[in-house]
């Protein structure tokens, strides 16, 4: 069984959703990013989405896009983001997926790619813009090399897309809380345990909710309909708001808080 697999059935076992929370990877350098993922481990993370940075990404708010900038002019690479995982993994068996565009994997070789990033550690990745119907190389490559696959379903998304998205997956599926790009929100969409229950019509797989929810509120409420919130923009918000030194130890603590929100009693 895969960790992620794994910690899906732990945490339905213990009637809990699971955290789950995004590192730009590299922001501000691979040796923070490092430490930042096992603060946030410590804090009560259940699992870690790796981003890789891009130049041109698609579903990234203005405060990931400034962590990949940040991050590329600072040198990371997709070779050293694979290795930054490897280092995690010499400490910590927290199930990580990579959270990623098409072109850098395609830039890299896609098979390439998986095999360094299962050999690496990586328990699944999310390519944000390749759609289900233009997948199935992909998911043949990433079963080949033990990979999850994690696919989104958005507000919009038609029936269709919902089938095939959630045939794909492996891993969890991915449910896209609103329109739009990725940032904190104030409140959750009051349609979302609709949209929740749209999913979970089609499949038993576990469904992480993402884009907006960035406080511990939002994690409860998230928890309540679904098997996982994901917090992104706040993390990585938390990461750059002071000094390197201190990232660790800020996001640890606010991991802590974000955690308290598990529970969906």
């Amino acid at each position: 069984m895969s960790r992620l697999s794994a910690l899906f059935a732990q945490t339905r076992a213990e009637g809990r959703g699971a955290l789950i929370v995004y590192v730009t990877a590299g922001d501000p350098d691979l040796e923070t990013t490092r430490e930042v993922v096992l603060a946030a481990e410590r804090g009560g993370a259940d699992a870690v989405e790796l981003g890789i940075p891009f130049s041109d990404p698609l579903a990234d708010g203005p405060v990931i896009q400034a962590a990949s900038f940040r991050a590329l002019q600072g040198g990371t690479t997709v070779r050293g983001v694979l290795r930054c995982l490897a280092e995690i993994r010499e400490r910590s068996q927290l199930p990580i997926a990579f959270m990623s565009c098409i072109n850098p994997l395609l830039h890299m070789g896609l098979d390439e790619f998986a095999a360094a990033a299962g050999a690496a550690g990586g328990d699944g990745v999310l390519v944000t813009d390749l759609p289900p119907s233009e997948s199935s190389e992909w998911v043949r490559i990433a079963a080949q090399h033990h990979l999850e696959t994690i696919f989104l379903v958005a507000p919009s998304s038609t029936e269709a897309r919902i089938e095939s998205a959630v045939e794909l997956t492996t891993g969890f599926v991915y449910c896209v809380a609103r329109p739009g790009v990725t940032g904190t929100r104030d409140e959750l969409p009051a349609d979302l345990a609709a949209l929740v229950q749209r999913i979970r019509a089609r499949t038993d797989k576990p469904i992480a909710v993402g884009f907006g929810v960035s406080q511990p509120e939002h994690v409860r409420q998230v928890c309540a309909v679904a098997d996982g919130a994901v917090v992104g923009s706040a993390v990585v918000r938390v990461v750059a708001e002071g000094d390197p030194q201190g990232a660790r130890d800020r996001v640890e603590r606010f991991v802590a808080e974000l955690a308290a929100g598990v529970s969906a009693s």
